[in-house]
């Protein structure tokens, strides 16, 4: 079976954004959220009513909320869509979403609390032909030794997208992931994943997904 590597093209339209500092939605991973705060329970019910796309993205190092002035985020963020939804009595929400494609985000006014943004397509530059059969070898090899279970995708996923899995595998610094998710360049970002494969350790197997703080 081949893994369907088809980019959907970006909303038309302003969309909500979700920050969250240090997360980055990549394309195919299913991300579950604990939403909590009153002006993002509104946006889920709002994404609930249509085709439940928004944006996660980080804000940047050092930025912090202030009156009137929302922290910055990333310039490239994850297109998420919400696979499943649980509303909990006191109206909190637990949501899945799958990451459908990075995207270069541009804010725009939105008349909600949540902010809203406009979203713009990622070009990516594709691996040679050359290096692929390697970079594919050796990022299907450190991929592996980081699971528990085979690597459950066919020989014909891309490097592309092992990358992306080897590096939500790993603990690196948020600078060195925000370089990688950022990284037009396939064979860069694969070899960006590759190196901080060497350097860092095992994920904390006792890390808790819901466990989320406040956007910022």
């Amino acid at each position: 079976m081949d893994f369907d590597t088809t980019t959907p093209a970006p909303p038309n339209g302003p969309i909500p954004l979700f920050p969250l500092p240090g997360v980055f939605l990549f394309p195919h991973q299913v991300l579950p959220l604990h939403i909590f705060e009153q002006r993002y329970r509104d946006m889920v019910k709002a994404l609930l009513d249509g085709p439940g796309r928004f944006v996660i993205a980080s804000p940047q190092i050092g930025e912090r909320e202030a009156p009137g002035r929302p922290p910055a985020v990333v310039p490239v963020g994850g297109l998420g869509e919400i696979l499943r939804h649980e509303q909990l009595p006191d109206g909190r929400f637990m949501i899945w979403v799958l990451g459908l494609a990075r995207v270069h985000i541009e804010e725009v006014d939105s008349p909600h609390l949540y902010r809203q943004v406009e979203c713009l397509p990622f070009m990516e530059t594709e691996v040679p032909e050359p290096q692929s059969e390697d970079l594919t070898r050796q990022l299907r090899t450190a991929a592996a030794a980081r699971l528990k279970e085979p690597l459950p995708l066919p020989d014909s996923t891309p490097p592309g997208l092992l990358a992306d899995l080897l590096m939500q595998t790993l603990q690196a610094p948020r600078t060195f992931v925000e370089r990688a998710f950022s990284e037009p360049d396939v064979a860069a970002r694969a070899r960006l994943a590759l190196q901080a494969a060497e350097e860092h350790p095992d994920l904390d197997d006792e890390d808790d997904p819901f466990e989320a703080t406040d956007p910022e």
